[in-house]
Formats: structure tokens, sequence, C-alpha cells
């Protein structure tokens, strides 16, 4: 059973090649060597190539595209010995097919045909001949073709390490799985730049061997080690360390859809039949189909009978694309059981189902299956295969069928596919038959296994911009509280009447200097008030502040030589007195003003001296003091608000008029003289009598 499976895939194989070779060109001769032709691309070689190429042959090749379309030839390795100036071993390459094709170029020998050199066709079809005389060297030659609007061709001997970009892209060749070559690493770690590259990406499952077609290529920093993995027909080999590595960019659509962590539940799995036996300790056993989990611990799922009517059946419940298989055998070593090779069948309802095929062929794909009990062996559906129901049907096998298995792909939400489930098929001593059950299971999340692998952990973004704001808004809370207790210590600070820094006393003591100085001299005469009159002054007429010294009497004053202590009304400008404040028509008023003192001495206003006797006296009355500087070298006496004196009259009726009146409360008060010196005017105004 075993060798005939063997022997029908080998004839499948072969029948498929001679229909791509149909399709896409052919060969003739007995100087041929490895030919893959397919519909787009492709790849052959001399004889025996990278060994010697043979005496005495010829081999002609005709490659034939679509109408329209022409062809680009590339040399990946060119080593024809030139003996006797190309006249017996050579290549020639027309422009068509027999009698009326034309030549392109000239013969080519020894190392005529560089890596780099393409050649161009003016048509669809395009002839190659290779002729070999006597020799005693040459390797020959291998070349690769595809249509021209592929202009990134590489063949199938380039390596990754030939490109020093971080990341290209570059058109692969159909037939690059290649019985020479090699490749050491798999996805997702990578693969050594040491590699071929094209092989390598049939390895990796994102380009077809025989479509041919793209791939998007990223360099990364190298690893020591790059271990041995099977996939698509190819075994890629145990590698040393390398400076660098490369991975392929993908669609992300290669992950696991749910065997091997349980997103597919037990009632979604079948088979056609299932291993039941009872073993030498009496202990009974069963290999029924939900044991077919890859990675699970334990027996895997096993037929009953070891023919080609055998099958294991995979509901993924909703319209998926597949794009990939794991399989492995038993994973016992007591029992080496493994399917060698399969095919793979795909429907839409359950009841009607498609075989999966070679590419523009009508051939069933034959998919390499297990060498052993326990190494994973991948294949990727190369288009991928959009269905709800995968069936995997074994072709040959060691001893028993057994298999783990897991699907690879991601859901496609644009088919739509009716949900039917089909009965599983009736096997004698079959005993497990669990019935596909209509329940949608999400699968797990969908990992691209082959991106460019992360040499560093990514620290996850929110770990730096949440303590950045933190530190942000907690900078400038800060300022704005601090902010606010400045402002509130600033007005606390500027006093009574908030004068700007230059309005203040210190700024007038620089500015005497800059004044004339005084013109005369004044008499003093004394002047009489009783303190009782100033504490019947009224509340709205006493300044505010004790800063400034208030004026007994407002009038016209001349010129102001030096600056006064009273402060200045609004508006005014400071150290000069308002003329006519109060629009008296008399013209005999009192100077108001005290004589500033002089720049050397004590910062204290002489007062004016005024006769308060005619003023009534109230009943009651308390001491009161002035803010002037008293008679003889005994200082001024300071209590409370009686220091704030009035800068107006009460009446104008009289031209005697009354200045700092107190105000008066209930009660007898005796009148209380104080008598002060004040300066009288020399010139332009009289003293009142």
């Amino acid at each position: 059973m075993e060798i005939g499976g063997m022997v029908s895939r080998q004839i499948a194989l072969l029948i498929t090649g001679c229909l791509l070779l149909r399709a896409a060109g052919a060969q003739n001769g007995d100087g041929c060597g490895y030919t893959f032709f397919g519909p787009e691309s492709g790849t052959f070689t001399s004889k025996n190539y990278p060994n010697t190429y043979p005496n005495s042959t010829v081999c002609e090749w005709k490659i034939q595209v679509k109408p329209g379309e022409r062809i680009l030839l590339k040399f990946g390795d060119f080593d024809i010995e030139d003996v006797d100036s190309c006249h017996s071993s050579y290549l020639r390459i027309y422009d068509g097919f027999g009698a009326a094709r034309t030549e392109l170029g000239m013969k080519y020998c020894g190392l005529a045909l560089r890596p780099e050199d393409v050649i161009e066709s003016k048509s669809h079809e395009v002839t190659v001949l290779f002729m070999s005389g006597t020799h005693i060297s040459g390797r020959g030659f291998l070349a690769s073709y595809a249509t021209t609007d592929k202009t990134d061709l590489i063949t199938c001997l380039d390596k990754a390490s030939r490109f020093s970009q971080p990341e290209y892209r570059k058109y692969c060749p159909a037939g690059c799985l290649t019985p020479f070559g090699e490749i050491s690493g798999t996805i997702p770690l990578g693969y050594r730049d040491s590699s071929l590259l094209c092989m390598a990406g049939i390895h990796a499952g994102v380009v077809s061997n025989a479509l041919g077609g793209p791939v998007s290529v990223v360099i990364s920093n190298g690893i020591a080690y790059y271990d041995t993995a099977q996939a698509n027909n190819i075994t890629s080999k145990v590698g040393p360390l390398s400076t660098t590595l490369f991975t392929f960019k993908t669609t992300g659509c290669y992950g696991t859809l749910g065997m091997e962590y349980g997103a597919i539940p037990e009632s979604q799995i079948s088979s056609s039949s299932v291993l039941e036996w009872t073993d030498h300790t009496g202990q009974y056993n069963v290999w029924k189909a939900d044991r077919a989990r890859l990675k699970k611990p334990g027996p895997p799922w096993a037929a009953s009978f070891a023919d080609e009517h055998q099958w294991l059946q995979i509901d993924l419940n909703k319209p998926t694309k597949v794009t990939g298989i794991i399989t492995t055998g038993s994973t016992i070593s007591m029992y080496n059981y493994y399917v060698s090779s399969y095919k793979i069948e795909h429907s839409e309802d359950g009841l009607r189902w498609t075989v999966y095929k070679d590419p523009n062929t009508d051939r069933e794909k034959i998919f390499q299956g297990n060498s052993d009990y326990h190494q994973e062996v991948r294949n990727n559906f190369i288009p991928p295969i959009v269905a709800r129901f995968v069936k995997i049907r074994p072709t040959s096998w060691h001893q028993k069928i057994a298999m783990k298995v897991e699907l690879l792909g991601c859901h496609n939400i644009h088919a739509v596919i009716p949900k039917l489930t089909a009965p599983p098929a009736f096997v004698p001593r079959a005993k497990h038959y669990p019935p596909p059950v209509d329940k949608t299971t999400p699968p797990p999340e969908i990992k691209n296994t082959t991106v460019t692998p992360n040499i560093t952990k990514d620290v996850p973004l929110a770990a730096i911009l949440v303590p950045a704001l933190v530190m942000v808004c907690t900078s400038v809370i800060l300022l704005l509280v601090c902010a606010w207790h400045w402002r509130n210590r600033k007005k606390k600070s500027e006093g009574t009447y908030d004068l700007p820094y230059w309005d203040r006393a210190g700024w007038w003591k620089g500015m005497k200097q800059f004044l004339p100085a005084k013109s005369a001299e004044h008499e003093e005469t004394p002047v009489r008030y009783s303190s009782c009159e100033v504490s019947r002054l009224r509340p709205r007429e006493v300044a505010m502040s004790a800063e400034y010294a208030q004026p007994l009497v407002g009038g016209a004053v001349g010129t102001l030589h030096q600056r006064s202590t009273f402060k200045p009304e609004e508006g005014k400008e400071p150290g000069y007195a308002d003329l006519d404040s109060y629009n008296s028509p008399d013209q005999d008023i009192y100077h108001a003003y005290a004589e500033p003192l002089p720049t050397s001495g004590p910062e204290y206003a002489t007062p004016i001296v005024m006769d308060m006797s005619g003023h009534p006296a109230g009943t009651m009355c308390l001491p009161s003091t002035s803010t002037f500087k008293a008679a003889g070298s005994q200082g001024p006496t300071l209590v409370g608000t009686y220091n704030k004196l009035l800068s107006r009259t009460d009446s104008s009726s009289s031209t005697q008029v009354l200045y700092d009146t107190p105000k008066v409360t209930p009660g007898a008060c005796p009148v209380e003289e104080m008598v002060y010196q004040v300066p009288q005017p020399t010139t332009n105004k009289d003293v009142p009598p």
C-alpha cells in the first residue's frame, strides 16, 4: 500500500511537469538539464549543473508567453569553456521559433554573460540553443526568464547577502525549488544571509515554486543558531552564527486557526474512523478525532483502516481563508506512525467538495507530509483556500494513518457561504463519529509568522506617555499656585494707595537735587486751633491713609521749589501744587502747604499754625495730634486716626475759611491750644487778620 502511494505520487509529479512544459515551452536534445517553465516565468540549466557539463551534447529550449508580451532573460551563472573562440561550445539566443527566428546578440562562451546582464526579446517567443564540444572544465549555465513587466527579476542563485538595502522587493521566477542550493533557518526567526533568497521564499510560503512571484525582504541582525525545518518540500539546514538574517513581509494571514488552542471545539472535528484497542495491561485506548490537535500531549488521531478512503475533517464554522497546514505524526516514540503524503479537499457547504490542484493545471496536488513521527512539516496553499470545511485525505503513510494538525490562515468576512453540515461517511468499526455542529467559535489572535522578528522588546507606549502627562500636569498646577501666592504678597506689600514704585518718597528724594532752590524765606506767625474741633471732622473728609500729611488749607500757590510730603491728588503731577483747587473768589486765603525741609534735614514738613480760637469748641473731645514736626526738638506725638487732617473747608461763605475742624462729640471739651510756627508769604499773598 505504501509503495503504491509513493509510485502514484511520482507519476503525478511527472504529469504535472509535462503539462507545465507544454503550456510555457519545451526542450529537445540530449544536453538539457534542470528545466521548469511556468506561465510567466521559469528556470533552466545546462546538463549536470553546477558540475561540469558533458561533451558533445545539444539542447534547445523554446520559451513562450502570452501574445503581446515580451521576455526577459537573465543568467545567474555562466561558465562555458572557450577553447576555439566559441566554435564548438557556445550558447545562442533567438527571437521567435523555427526558420523565421532572428538571433539576439551573438555566440556566447567563456564568461561572456554576467549576472547583471539582461537580454530582452522582441516578441513573445524565444529559442535558446546550447552546444557543447570537447572540453575539460566549465559549469555550464543557469538562466531564468520572466515577462518584461517583472523588471526586478532575479535568478534562483541570488542570495540575500548580495543586496545591501535594509528592505527591498524582488521577483522570483518559477522553478527555484532546485535540486542544488540550500537554506538555513525558518520562520519566524528568519533565514541566514547566505541562503538562496527565492528558495527561502518557497520554504516560508510567500511564493509558489510553480508560479514564482514577488517577495518583500527585510534585513535584521543575525543570530547564533539557525534550526532546521521542513516546509513545502524543502528542508532547511542547521546554520551557524551570521552577522545578518532576512525575513519576508507578508499580508499577515498566516496565524493558527484554533486546533492547537481549542478555539475549534471537539464537535467540529470528525473523521472517517478511529483506532481503538486494548493493550497488554488491559487498558482500553481510543485515538479519536479530537486528539488531532497539534502540540497536544498524548496520542494523536488514528484511523481504524490503512487505506486511501480515510479522512480527517475540520469545520471552521464560517468562511475562512486558509493559507497553510502543519502536520506531525503520532509524537509517541513507541508508535512510529505518520502520514507521508496527502491531498486536501475543501467545501463551502459540506456537500460539494473540491480537491486542491496545482496552479494552472487540472492535476490534484500531492502535499509532502512527514518523514518521522515527531517533526512538524508545513505546507502552504498558494493560492489560498476560502472555505468552511477542510478535509485531509492521506495518500501514503508509515505503518498506520496517524497525525496531528493545525490550520493556518485568517477569517474571510467577505465570503458568503451557506452553513450546511454534511454527515460523516459510514465505515465499519468506526466507533466515534462526532457530528459537526453549527457553533460559532472565535479563533485566537492571528499572528504573522513571517514578518521581521523583534530583536529587542518594545516598551509599551502608554508606560512612557502616562508618567510624562502626570509630570506636565503637576508642573502646571505648581506654577499656578506659586503665581497666585506671589500676586497676593505683591498686593499686600503695595500699601494703602497702591502707588507705583516710582511715585514713592524714595524716588522724590533722588529728584530733589534737580529742582531750583527756594527763592525766599517765610516769616512765622503763631496760629492757634483747638484739638477738640479736629474731632468734629466728618469721616468722609478724612484721608484713609497716614502715609502722607494732609494740607490744612487749600489755595493758589506759586512755584513749589521743593517736594511736599503731602500726597498729591490723583491726576496731578507729583510734587506740584494745584492752582485754585477750590475755585474760591476770595483772594485772601491761607497758604495751606507746609514748607519743605532742606534736603539735608529730617523729612518732616513745617506746618502752618492757625488761630483756632474763633471756632466753636465741642463739649467732649480727645487730644489731637498732628503729623507735622513740633517746634523745638521734641518729636510729634502720633495717636490713631486723629493724625488725618482735612484738605478742604466746610463752607465758602466767608473769606475766613475754617480749617482742620475736628468732629464734635457730645459733652464738654476744654479748649486745647497748640501753637506752631507757619511761614508767611512775602510777596503776592496777604496774611488774614
